[in-house]
């Protein structure tokens, strides 16, 4: 991962290109509070962007499909949808309450080739999973997963629609750190306006 920063939203955010083909990838994009502390649950900003030609995409915050709390995102025409899906196993990922998105008008939008969203997720970095409680370190690297379908969900409107088996799947280590943001609290108040 390495830093950048988003003028249009004021976040620094770590950034990681996940690539679904030999010509295309996907942008993943987290921002955390630099006063996070170890072993405490914290609030991720997730910016994510992708060619209008994926069907869906997905984030595994555990590194693997089973048993984490899954971001699974989509374009509906010119919208993203965010869905928060959990695995108990190798099957259709289902609605996760313990996981939620709240969308910024800033850092999302559309245009003839990209779809992109920005949103706060609280409960990305915690859950208790096949391994008992886990939290994610916001001083350092984490193992992630990302997925690719180029199918589109059955009912796109739906943040509960059915998705397809996805076509590519691979881990990276990805260093929060590197989006570490001291007036993470006033950015989240001044996009979610």
């Amino acid at each position: 991962a390495v830093a950048i920063y988003d003028s249009e939203t004021g976040f620094t955010f770590s950034q990681f290109s996940a690539a679904y083909s030999l010509s295309a990838s996907i942008t993943y994009r987290i921002a955390v509070p630099s006063s996070a502390t170890s072993n405490s649950p914290f609030d991720i900003v997730l910016q994510v962007i992708a060619p209008k030609a994926v069907g869906w995409v997905g984030l595994a915050w555990g590194g693997n499909m089973v048993k984490n709390p899954l971001t699974v995102t989509w374009a509906n025409g010119n919208t993203p949808v965010i869905s928060s899906r959990w695995a108990p196993g190798h099957s259709m990922p289902t609605a996760y309450d313990d996981a939620t998105f709240k969308t910024f008008k800033t850092g999302t939008k559309s245009n003839g080739t990209h779809w992109q969203f920005t949103a706060k997720c609280t409960g990305c970095t915690s859950w208790l999973g096949a391994s008992g409680n886990t939290t994610l370190t916001a001083q350092g690297s984490n193992r992630l997963a990302f997925a690719y379908s180029g199918t589109k969900p059955s009912s796109p409107s739906q943040t509960t629609s059915t998705i397809s088996v996805h076509d590519v799947h691979n881990y990276w280590s990805h260093d929060f750190s590197a989006g570490a943001n001291a007036n993470f609290d006033a950015l989240v108040t001044k996009n979610s306006k």
